[in-house]
């Protein structure tokens, strides 16, 4: 068996389907970033832990996670609320765990966008490392997202899980990505300054991850990256055999690079600019802590 950790903040739509999903579990863990909804409320009606922690960035609110609330089992799965364990998946993850071979397992996810899986538009499939034996894998902060640092080798499971990447409606979704756009600018400022691309990575890689580190290394360096990464993902990829969901989507992607390169213009060239870099994952826990100085 293994443990299911579950990060949230204001996730009142979508926290009970997603503690549902994981209950196949004899351990489930929310881990929450003082949510100001009713969240906490609703995750306290289930038999499981339930703890917060104030957001401070992805990554280290994994490592406070992994450091600070020890799991039952060994083995445990981090999941977001916007997202779903499966029984397939819950399965190969307990088959998985019976080897001693690695220390940690990439998952691929499955885009839910306006009720449609877009398998095209988002690069199927993209992994993400979710499985893992506690000890043995620690995550850094990288741009407004984490990587992880794994001690040992780390494999790939072959079943998916779905993302509602949307489910709390498109305003939240553009109100989050604005938020992660200044985040990016500076993470990019950083890459073109001390960074490089990986030219082996990029064609010959061991596996998807290093490939697309390498890839988004190089697209940091590309001339027009918003209309370069529509054409990409439109049209090499086949967006557009996903139909209304798979425009939408590309347009989305491309709107949020420019707002990317804008943030790096603003940084460059406005250097006496205040650029909001907050140490919270969302406004409103600043405001709640400006509240509570005052």
């Amino acid at each position: 068996m293994f443990s299911i950790y579950i990060l949230t903040y204001n996730e009142e739509i979508d926290i009970a389907a997603c503690i549902e999903s994981a209950m196949l579990s004899d351990d489930v863990v929310v881990v929450d970033s003082c949510s100001v909804d009713r969240t906490v409320e609703i995750a306290s009606r289930y038999p499981i832990r339930v703890v917060q922690h104030p957001f401070e960035s992805h990554g280290r609110q994994r490592t406070w996670m992994l450091e600070n609330v020890p799991p039952k089992h060994d083995w445990v799965y981090i999941l977001e609320a916007d997202e779903r364990m499966t029984p397939s998946l819950f399965q190969e993850s307990l088959n998985a765990i019976q080897s001693d071979r690695y220390v940690g397992y990439y998952v691929a996810e499955r885009v839910i966008f306006m009720n449609t899986w877009i398998r095209r538009s988002t690069q199927y499939p993209r992994y993400q490392l979710r499985l893992l034996q506690h000890g043995k894998v620690w995550f850094n902060d990288y741009g407004h997202t984490e990587r992880e640092v794994c001690e040992g080798e780390t494999g790939f499971l072959s079943e998916t899980y779905p993302h509602y990447t949307c489910s709390k409606g498109l305003s939240r979704w553009l109100e989050k990505h604005n938020r992660y756009s200044t985040d990016e600018a500076i993470e990019t400022l950083k890459q073109l300054e001390n960074g490089s691309v990986n030219w082996y990575n990029l064609f010959f890689g061991a596996s998807e991850v290093e490939r697309r580190r390498a890839l988004k290394d190089l697209s940091l360096r590309l001339p027009f990256r918003p209309l370069v990464r529509f054409f990409y993902m439109y049209v090499l990829l086949g967006g557009w055999l996903d139909g209304q969901a798979g425009f939408a989507w590309c347009t989305l992607q491309a709107f949020y690079e420019y707002l990317i390169l804008l943030k790096v213009w603003e940084i460059r060239h406005r250097p006496s600019a205040t650029v909001e870099v907050a140490p919270f994952a969302y406004p409103e826990q600043a405001v709640s802590m400006r509240r509570k100085r005052g």
